[in-house]
């Protein structure tokens, strides 16, 4: 892997491949890719390093570490969502001014009609055959951009909810209401399994 990263010229990036990597462990091309999807939003988006960001990631695999790192995003300060569509694809927005029910954004997708260009980044993509992470980043280093799709989309700002916290009647630990629902989200799914046990054995 040293010897790909020595093949990168710019230096922006190698200071972000050194910032990702102790977070994730290592760099694989999960991660890559989002570093590439990162700077692919940057630039289409104007934003500047410590700008507030939110990200939905539609993938649960290596790349939401890269976007944590560099955009701040995370799942406890609400910029960083999860939608597992099992896709290497992912929508930035900045922040919306104030008031406004949406935000601009950008949606980036590694293109499998576009990878198929470069047969090994193609064949670790559509996981088709063994493909090492040095293979694939290597090609994905001389694609650039090349192997990207991307769209300006509106992304709807949710209304921030008033936070309303109950006790719950059978644990008796406090708990967020999300309706007006008497046991909390542990305690009811153990009751609705236990409904079904007895459904299912009656």
């Amino acid at each position: 892997m040293e010897e790909v990263i020595r093949s990168i010229t710019d230096p922006e990036m190698l200071s972000q491949i050194e910032r990702v990597v102790p977070f994730h462990g290592y760099l694989s091309t999960g991660v890559f890719v989002g570093i590439q999807i990162y700077n692919i939003a940057r630039r289409s988006l104007g934003f500047s390093e410590g700008d507030r960001l939110f990200v939905t990631c539609e993938t649960l695999s290596c790349m939401p570490d890269a976007l944590q790192v560099l955009g701040g995003c995370t799942i406890g300060n609400k910029g960083l969502k999860i939608e597992d569509h099992g896709k290497m694809a992912a929508t930035i927005s900045r922040r919306a001014p104030k008031g406004a029910a949406t935000a601009k954004g950008v949606r980036i997708v590694l293109d499998p009609a576009k990878t198929a260009s470069y047969p090994r980044l193609h064949s670790w993509y559509m996981n088709a055959g063994l493909v090492s992470h040095e293979e694939a980043i290597s090609d994905l280093i001389r694609a650039e951009d090349g192997v990207y799709t991307w769209e300006m989309v509106d992304v709807k700002v949710p209304e921030k909810p008033v936070k309303r916290i109950a006790v719950c009647r059978e644990c008796g630990e406090s708990f967020v209401l999300r309706g007006d629902e008497g046991l909390c989200r542990g305690c009811a799914e153990r009751s609705s399994k236990n409904i079904q046990i007895d459904l299912t054995g009656g």
